[in-house]
């Protein structure tokens, strides 16, 4: 059997899903089966009484009929308590009357404490917050991102995303962390389930079928969770993209076995910040600017290391990583580590046999690795109070250190910001980072790639252009396709009239002014330019990448769509702007 037979199909998994919207109902019928049988029992035995009672008038015996019986036992049972129909009761009808009263006040608190017990269950809660998910996000008609996990890193993205518009809906399995999202001030609703997102069928619930579903977000600290979200977005909804945190190479190897998601390892991509930092620090400092939430300050530039010895403590994922990038670039390093004999990593088969044991706040130990002729130092584990200490006792040793270090929680950053520290690895804020960038501007790491390679000189030009254009807040990204779609107007105007870069991003109002935006980079039929200048001609289908202000996004929608501001901006002409003028003028110019 192949494959495609052996995989459920969507409909499949909405069928088994289908039934849970009413279970809460389903719940409360099981758990009030028994109070309901008492209750409809004591009411049926003191209806049948009171129709089997006689009772004595002047005109001799009567009797109740069932519906009198019931309609009196109704509103004496519920303490509302209209008198005695049809006529005055008799000793006996009035002690079976005495009797029922105290036995439906005995069946109506058993009822009432059952459904108030039930109502506080967990179970419960579960069942009415699970309903309420499912109808939010039914109810969505704008694309939204499904975000597995909303631990640190999903806190910090969901936060950005807010801020940029953009919704997402939160699965998680831990309750704290779906209880925080009441806390935090998003501007939009934030549907959130307590789940686990490794079952495909919650996926389903969180809308990863719904046609408005723009991708999915496995940004759980387990990396087999990971593996298996991704797994199952990739096989339910392939035409979507999904952003997956792995820190495990043998994981990451595995997930994109399914379809092409994006995988962010934060070691690793950290790892390649670190190398461009060290042979060129502007080109660092322009990535980590635009990976940032728009607004964000402009990052310090970091001086340049000139080579010689490093000295690493600390040999988990983050130390192997630090040792693999720095011996690629031939320099010395010399590990540290507070346990010998460390097991072997089957990803890393060129690993450090020779790590140095001992305590590396210990003066002794650090002597011996050599830390006062270093010219670089790593506090690179999992515990930040240890790298505090690390950091401190090396510069002690060693004023004149590159001092790079692993924030591993997000609460300790000011105790890191009081120190002098170059170079600081966060690793929920580098996956929170990345993912924003892929979600906001996909075509930013095929330019971040490519730019990487240019060299310092080119990176503080654009960096120094980019600032003068859009001051020293993050600019926002957005990239356009010069098309029907996206630039109408522009497409019109390239019929007969060549295009430049420069004209297309001028004021509408005033095209002498230029946009605050910079045109990063230009994809298209006629090849790949970055930081294109402004007599770079466009064509038709150029994909171009911009940053700039929202003030200058909105403009440049304008020159796009309206001909009249076309016409303005790329050749200084008024053109006519409504269908008969058009056509007036089209007839006037073929005759």
């Amino acid at each position: 059997m192949s494959w495609s037979e052996q995989a459920p199909s969507s409909a499949e998994v909405r069928a088994a899903v289908g039934p849970q919207s009413s279970e809460a109902v389903f719940l409360v019928l099981r758990r009030m089966r028994v109070p309901f049988i008492v209750l409809i029992t004591i009411f049926s035995v003191s209806v049948l009484g009171l129709t089997l009672i006689p009772g004595s008038s002047e005109d001799g015996p009567w009797r109740l009929g069932f519906f009198e019986a019931f309609y009196f036992m109704s509103y004496t049972a519920t303490t509302i308590g209209y008198g005695e129909i049809p006529q005055a009761y008799n000793d006996a009808q009035r002690l079976w009357v005495t009797l029922s009263i105290y036995l439906t006040v005995v069946g109506w608190a058993y009822a009432i404490g059952s459904l108030l017990s039930l109502a506080q269950s967990r179970p419960f809660k579960l069942a009415i917050a699970a309903q309420r998910f499912r109808r939010s996000v039914t109810r969505l008609r704008e694309p939204f991102w499904l975000m597995a996990g909303h631990g640190q890193t999903g806190e910090l993205l969901g936060t950005w995303l807010d801020d940029l518009g953009r919704r997402f809906v939160v699965v998680d399995s831990a309750e704290q962390a779906v209880d925080d999202l009441d806390l935090g001030s998003y501007v939009s609703d934030v549907p959130a389930l307590v789940a686990d997102a490794r079952n495909p069928q919650v996926l389903v619930q969180a809308g990863l079928t719904h046609p408005s579903c723009a991708g999915v977000l496995a940004l759980t600290d387990d990396d087999e969770a990971n593996l298996a979200i991704a797994m199952a977005a990739s096989v339910l909804r392939p035409d979507v993209p999904v952003i997956a945190r792995s820190a495990t190479p043998g994981i990451t190897a595995r997930m994109r076995q399914f379809g092409s998601p994006t995988v962010i390892d934060p070691f690793d991509r950290f790892g390649d910040h670190f190398a461009v930092a060290l042979r060129s620090p502007a080109t660092e400092q322009l990535a980590n600017w635009l990976t940032r939430a728009p607004g964000a300050p402009l990052p310090t530039a970091h001086p340049a290391v000139e080579p010689g010895l490093w000295v690493i403590y600390g040999y988990g994922r983050f130390g192997r990583e630090m040792t693999r990038d720095l011996r690629r670039q031939d320099l010395e390093v010399v590990v540290i580590d507070k346990d010998a004999g460390l097991p072997g990593d089957p990803d890393d088969p060129d690993g450090v046999e020779d790590v140095m044991v001992g305590d590396g706040t210990s003066h002794d130990v650090l002597d011996r690795a050599g830390i006062h002729r270093a010219v670089g130092f790593v506090a690179g584990t999992d515990n930040d109070t240890t790298n505090l200490s690390l950091v401190s006792a090396a510069r002690r040793a060693n004023p004149g250190l590159y001092v790079v270090a692993r924030q591993n929680q997000p609460s300790n950053t000011d105790l890191f910001a009081a120190l002098p520290i170059d170079l600081l690895l966060v690793p929920t804020a580098v996956v929170a980072q990345e993912a924003l960038a892929h979600i906001g501007a996909p075509m930013l790491w095929q330019f971040l790639e490519s730019s990487a390679h240019l060299g310092q000189d080119w990176s503080a030009a654009l960096l120094a252009r980019l600032v003068e254009r859009c001051g020293e807040g993050s600019p926002e990204l957005w990239h356009v396709t010069l098309d029907a779609v996206d630039a109408p107007a522009v497409v019109r105007r390239m019929g007969g009239h060549d295009v430049r870069l420069g004209d297309l991003l001028r004021d509408p109002l005033d095209r002498d002014q230029p946009l605050d935006a910079v045109c990063l980079m230009v994809e298209g039929g006629h090849g790949t330019q970055l930081a294109p200048p402004d007599d770079h001609p466009l064509h038709d289908d150029d994909r171009l990448l911009l940053a700039g202000r929202p003030a200058a996004r909105r403009a440049l929608e304008t020159t796009m769509h309206v001909d009249a501001s076309a016409a303005y901006c790329l050749s200084d002409e008024p053109a006519a702007s409504s269908w008969l003028w058009r056509v007036l003028t089209r007839e006037g110019q073929r005759s």
